[in-house]
């Protein structure tokens, strides 16, 4: 078999596995990150960042977490330190160029569009075509092209290309008097300077996902109520005190394969599909039985922060979010160290923000908006051709088959776009599949085939997650996912001992260690 050169871009989580498993295969990959460490979104983060999942759902699956991180919710230098023992035990660091930005990557070789199989045959065994990955050093400002016979992208979908929202002309940060950033900016200071930077200012914080509630926390503890910092956000979604509630852990409740016959699956057949509209009573049950502990827990609808939309819709839209210490951050809002205003849009006036809809006017020294990335833009741009671009960033949601492979872009793969509620989990799964691609352990369907299954799974988002659905989020489906991608390398999907535990035990990373 040739060694095949692969080309990895980012070295965050889905840059190490696909590494890893690269190597594990016998081929010779090469990474490449802009940044100065590995770690992707975890090399610069918010002081008080913490991961969103319980460790061991958020794992690799053959490097668990050491017994000396005793936290569940483990800190950014946990992770980082964690991520660096990853790659020094599987020797990944050879392997990988930090501070070298890919700039572009060309595909040299016959159109793709008159093709009726992936690659022209539907597999990798050889390639009718070369990328070339232009990248330059950021330190010495030199440029270099490699030749790679495969690219995986693993750029991540939450860092680097802000989504700041757009405002009317005259009516937007060019007027304020103060300064107006994204939380990317924020993140990237170092954490007394981060500090100061906010220390004594009114502070507006512009969205209430995890950073938003991170960064308004922080400037609540440094500034109290007499600099108040307000989170001005569109909407309510369902935030956990913690992962057990009425004390059943969440995972017995979503990450079973009992919970996944309650919902409606892309290419599920008859018998599945008429258990999930039977089971669909007990769905709902489930969702409000979850709603109820976290009602009661949290003082939600005192502060009018009760969501309208189910429990389960932001669990399959994976957003939900973990709220550590919980009773700090309402009795802030109770001491009006931080003020919330729900508003559908707002612009800026000299000295702070205007609410549209009432036309209250919110003083404030700086503006921080927390209102995520903009993933697409991100991975359209890498490409020199606007043909693979527009492939790419042509839809609302993009459209990869198993969440990973373009069926028009050949030799190519994407990990770690598509969204779970435990990414290190799902990316993992991917890497072990594309690495087996490329081996050669299996031959993908026709370019047809795969539309028509991306075409399944997008009307299944539509259905379950409603205007959520470009996040191609796989969240509380992740069972029936890897068993897709199991059924591919030709494993058994069933990964516990017996009818019971298959069915009710939950799921996690270290049940796919054997899937190789």
């Amino acid at each position: 078999m040739d060694k095949k050169q692969v080309v990895i871009v980012g070295a965050g989580i889905s840059g190490l596995l696909a590494c890893k498993y690269c190597l594990s295969k016998g081929f010779n990959p090469t990474v490449f990150d802009f940044e100065s460490d590995i770690g992707g979104v975890w090399v610069k983060t918010i002081k008080t960042t913490r991961l969103q999942a319980p460790k061991p759902l958020y794992q690799f699956s053959d490097f668990p977490w050491p017994e000396s991180v005793v936290d569940v919710f483990p800190t950014q230098q946990q992770m980082l330190e964690y991520l660096r023992s990853y790659a020094t035990h599987f020797d990944l660091m050879p392997h990988i160029k930090l501070q070298s930005r890919v700039s572009s990557i060309s595909y040299d070789g016959p159109s793709s569009q008159a093709w009726s199989l992936w690659n022209g045959i539907g597999e990798m065994s050889s390639s009718k075509g070369k990328w070339k990955v232009t990248v330059t050093d950021t330190r010495t400002a030199t440029t270099q092209v490699y030749i790679a016979d495969f690219v995986i992208l693993c750029l991540g979908r939450f860092k680097d290309v802000p989504n700041m929202p757009k405002f009317p002309v005259g009516k937007g940060p060019e007027i304020f008097r103060g300064k107006a950033i994204h939380s990317m900016e924020y993140a990237a200071m170092d954490h007394d300077k981060a500090e100061a930077f906010v220390k004594g200012k009114k502070v507006v914080v512009v969205g209430f996902g995890k950073t938003g509630l991170d960064i308004a926390r922080e400037c609540a503890s440094i500034n109290g109520p007499e600099h108040p910092c307000t989170i001005v956000y569109r909407r309510d979604h369902w935030k956990l005190p913690d992962w057990a509630p009425w004390g059943i852990p969440l995972t017995y409740l979503y990450f079973n394969r009992f919970s996944e016959l309650l919902v409606h699956k892309p290419g599920e057949g008859f018998v599945l599909n008429l258990l999930a509209t039977l089971l669909s009573p007990l769905r709902w049950g489930v969702s409000k039985f979850v709603e109820s502990y976290i009602t009661n827990k949290l003082p939600l609808a005192k502060f009018d922060m009760v969501p309208q939309h189910s429990f389960e819709k932001d669990t399959r839209s994976c957003l939900i979010l973990y709220m550590p210490e919980p009773d700090n951050f309402f009795d802030a809002v109770e001491e009006k160290s931080i003020k919330l205003k729900k508003s559908q849009s707002f612009c800026f006036y000299e000295n702070g923000i205007s609410i549209d809809e009432d036309n209250t006017q919110i003083e404030a020294d700086i503006v921080i908006f927390a209102t995520g990335f903009k993933g697409e833009k991100k991975l359209k741009n890498i490409f020199g051709s606007s043909t693979f671009g527009h492939f790419i960033a042509g839809s609302p949601r993009v459209p990869l088959y198993r969440e990973c492979i373009h069926p028009q872009i050949p030799q190519l793969a994407a990990i770690g776009y598509s969204e779970s509620l435990s990414n290190i989990y799902i990316s993992e799964m991917r890497a072990k599949w594309v690495a087996a691609l490329l081996e050669g352990a299996f031959k993908l369907p026709s370019v047809n085939e795969m539309e028509k299954d991306i075409a399944r799974w997008d009307e299944y988002m539509k259905q379950s997650i409603e205007e959520y659905h470009y996040r191609s989020s796989v969240g509380a489906l992740e069972i029936w996912y890897n068993d897709q991608l199991c059924k591919d390398m030709g494993m058994n999907r069933l990964r516990k001992n017996g009818l019971f535990a298959n069915l009710f035990e939950p799921h996690g990373p270290l049940d796919y260690v054997k899937v190789p």
